[in-house]
């Protein structure tokens, strides 16, 4: 099932499983700014990451002196048990609430909503998480929103690049692609520059994962066209960057949190940049995506 969304500049749509948004496009010449999720690369659009980021070590965790198993970004993508919980004109807000089976891979009681709010020329997707448990609750949460990447015709991968709000000399932290854990190792990206030149093989060690970037907003830009869209994420310290390195599109992944270090000792109160949520206490995050209006005529 399906929900749309549309204004006079663009119309999203959003699926019912896994509340994934997967498409925003422009109204009058119906450019397309999103992933197709082709399946013979990744099937995906844009995920929605909870309770977890990334991979756990050995898909487990521990709390309260009990183990539990989580698949990698957790419990929200690809579930069929998102349900529509709220529509206006120009918003789409769905639900997922604790139940019996969820409270055995993961012990608390809690309410997970995601809204899309399309305004004017961009879409605001805001995580707002409910802890109705009478302990602290912890988590993560974070997008994965893919772009397509060329956006327009006669345009090659290598005609775009990521533009930075600030020059940064924030490096990137390596990943173990064993495991999909993080090392201790890092890697310099930016040179003192705000850009990160697209290349298919910048992702060959899987995802850029930045800890300390100073910008908290980023612009997809073509050589040729300039300024398509930007990414707006001043709720979120973490941010990864990836694509299948066959894959024509990149994922812009504004995180709170980040996959388990390959030293971790698996203690979910203790996993690097886990949330802590007092009881009956609410938690709200967002991010917006900017379509540039230069490519909405």
């Amino acid at each position: 099932m399906m929900y749309t969304l549309q204004n006079k500049k663009l119309k999203i749509s959003v699926k019912k499983t896994g509340a994934e948004l997967c498409d925003i496009s422009a109204i009058k010449n119906k450019t397309r700014f999103m992933w197709h999720a082709d399946p013979d690369i990744w099937e995906a659009h844009a995920p929605n990451l909870f309770p977890i980021i990334g991979a756990l070590k050995n898909n487990t965790y521990f709390f309260d002196n009990k183990s539990y198993t989580l698949p990698k970004h957790g419990f929200i993508r690809n579930n069929n048990d998102m349900q529509l919980h709220e529509q206006t004109e120009n918003s789409l807000t769905f639900k997922l609430a604790s139940n019996e089976a969820l409270l055995e891979i993961y012990p608390f009681k809690f309410e997970f909503h995601i809204t899309f709010a399309l305004k004017d020329n961009s879409v605001e997707v805001r995580h707002t998480i409910i802890n109705n448990d009478n302990k602290t609750m912890f988590f993560s949460v974070g997008g994965h929103p893919a772009f397509k990447c060329p956006v327009f015709e006669n345009e090659n991968y290598e005609d775009y690049l990521l533009e930075f709000e600030y020059p940064e000399r924030s490096k990137t932290h390596l990943i173990n692609m064993e495991k999909g854990l993080m090392s201790s190792k890092t890697k310099s990206v930016f040179h003192n520059s705000n850009t990160i030149p697209l290349t298919h093989d910048l992702f060959n060690q899987d995802a850029l994962v930045f800890k300390d970037l100073k910008s908290r907003k980023v612009t997809l830009k073509s050589k040729l066209k300039g300024n398509v869209l930007t990414v707006h994420y001043p709720d979120f310290p973490y941010l990864g960057i990836w694509a299948k390195p066959a894959g024509d599109y990149v994922c812009i992944e504004p995180w709170l949190g980040i996959a388990d270090h390959e030293d971790t000792d698996q203690n979910f109160t203790d996993k690097e940049g886990v949330l802590a949520l007092a009881p009956e206490k609410t938690f709200e995050a967002a991010y917006t995506i900017e379509i540039h209006n230069t490519h909405l005529v």
